[in-house]
Formats: C-alpha cells, sequence, structure tokens
C-alpha cells in the first residue's frame, strides 16, 4: 500500500517514514503543502497523513481540495492543536481521522490500518481465503497454519491485492503501489510478473490452489471462493 505523508517537519516525517517502510509500506514525504497537493492529486496513494500547519499551503486547503475533486482517499490529519474547533474543522473539510502529536507510533500504525480496511472490502485484520491467513497487523502469512515466510515486496503485492479483493488490479498499478517512484517501467517491465510467480510457489502449493488469478492482458485478481467463476 501507498502512503504519502505531507509533514513540515521533516525529522518527524522521515521518522514516520522509516516506521511505515519497516511495516511494508510504500511511502513518500513531502514538506510543503503546494507540493503535497500536487503529488495527491497527481499521482495515485492508498492514504494520506496530512499536517495541518504546512507551509505555501496549509493542510486544511489540501483536504478542501482532494475532497474538492472526488478522490477517494483516506486522510489523517496530524496537528499539534488539540482543541475541539480544529478537530471539527478537520472532520467537516473532510478529514477521515485525526491525531494530535505527540502521538505513539502504534497508535498512528493501528489508526492507518484501520483507514485502509474502511476503505476496501477487508474489515478484519486477520484474512483467510480459502487455506491461507493473512494479518495485516503482525504481516504474518499461515497456510494450512503453517507459517509462510515471504519478501517484504511478496508481502506488500499479497497485502494490496487482498485490499482490493473481487477487483482485476493492473500490473502498473501493482507496480505504483509497491516499488512507488522507484518502478521504472522501461526497465522493470517483468519484476511484477516475478514477483507473482515467486509468490505463487509460497501460497500455491497444489494445482487446486488457485488463489491469484491471472486475467490476461490485464492484471491479477484475489477472490472470494464464493466470486470464484464455475
Amino acid at each position: 500500500m501507498r502512503i504519502l505523508i505531507i509533514e513540515d517537519e521533516e525529522s518527524l516525517a522521515l521518522r514516520i517514514k522509516n516506521v511505515l517502510e519497516s511495516e511494508k509500506y510504500t511511502t513518500e514525504a513531502v514538506f510543503d503543502g503546494e507540493e503535497g497537493l500536487e503529488k495527491a492529486l497527481t499521482e495515485e496513494y492508498d492514504l494520506v497523513v496530512l499536517d495541518i500547519l504546512l507551509p505555501r499551503l496549509n493542510g486544511l486547503e489540501i483536504l478542501k481540495e482532494i475532497r474538492r475533486q472526488e478522490l477517494k482517499l483516506p486522510v489523517l490529519l496530524l496537528t499539534v492543536k488539540d482543541s475541539v474547533d480544529d478537530k471539527v474543522k478537520g472532520l467537516d473539510s473532510g478529514a477521515d481521522d485525526y491525531l494530535s502529536k505527540p502521538f505513539a507510533i502504534p497508535e498512528l500504525l493501528a489508526r492507518i490500518r484501520s483507514l485502509l480496511r474502511r476503505e476496501s472490502d477487508v474489515k478484519s485484520a486477520a484474512i483467510r481465503i480459502a487455506d491461507l491467513l493473512v494479518n495485516t497487523s503482525t504481516h504474518q502469512v499461515s497456510k494450512n497454519n503453517v507459517p509462510v515466510n515471504l519478501t517484504a515486496k511478496e508481502y506488500a503485492i499479497l497485502e494490496f491485492l487482498i485490499y482490493n479483493k473481487n477487483r482485476v488490479v493492473s500490473r502498473l498499478s501493482i507496480a505504483e503501489h509497491v516499488w512507488g517512484d522507484n518502478f521504472d517501467m522501461f526497465s522493470m517491465t517483468n519484476f511484477v510478473d516475478v514477483h507473482i510467480k515467486n509468490l505463487r510457489k509460497k501460497i500455491e502449493r497444489t494445482e487446486k490452489d488457485n488463489i491469484i488469478q491471472t486475467i490476461r492482458g490485464v492484471g491479477y485478481i484475489i477472490r472470494d471462493e464464493d466470486e470464484n467463476p464455475e
């Protein structure tokens, strides 16, 4: 999942970025409002962590423009302010959640996981697909109760497909959400397919397993069992 951090306190922004990347999220951090708004409107993200007090353009203005553009993008507001009025203004402007500084990192991660689940068909941290169990809180994966060891990129792909369960996801969309700006579509054209192949070897161990389905010419999909075509 790809997260944009818009926070002018660079040390805090980079700390959040490092923590999220250690949790296998693809992240990008920017330090002023104008650049943050441009990225939010022109690039594809799953969530924005947005400070209110920003140079050049404040967080509430960014939030209002995101909602004016009708982007279905979860926004978690960060601010040093803790008054009821500030919370109301943020929520009325379209924020999905609100976290006052200073905050504990575990709470930040819990809020992010909750918002990501809210925007998908996935409503629980423990997700079962056939005999595969994925815990998005601990990032543990098991098959028939046997742990499956995935690389960071393999897990990120699996989680992204699960959050988009029953929807076809293109290779480009997977690449953008897993590799972010580090993905070069010209030199890394087969990266997604190679990682999908390796992921399948670990979670699809019999001929009957068909967890990740290929939609030729389009991309990949994970379906609920009752959504699988006959």
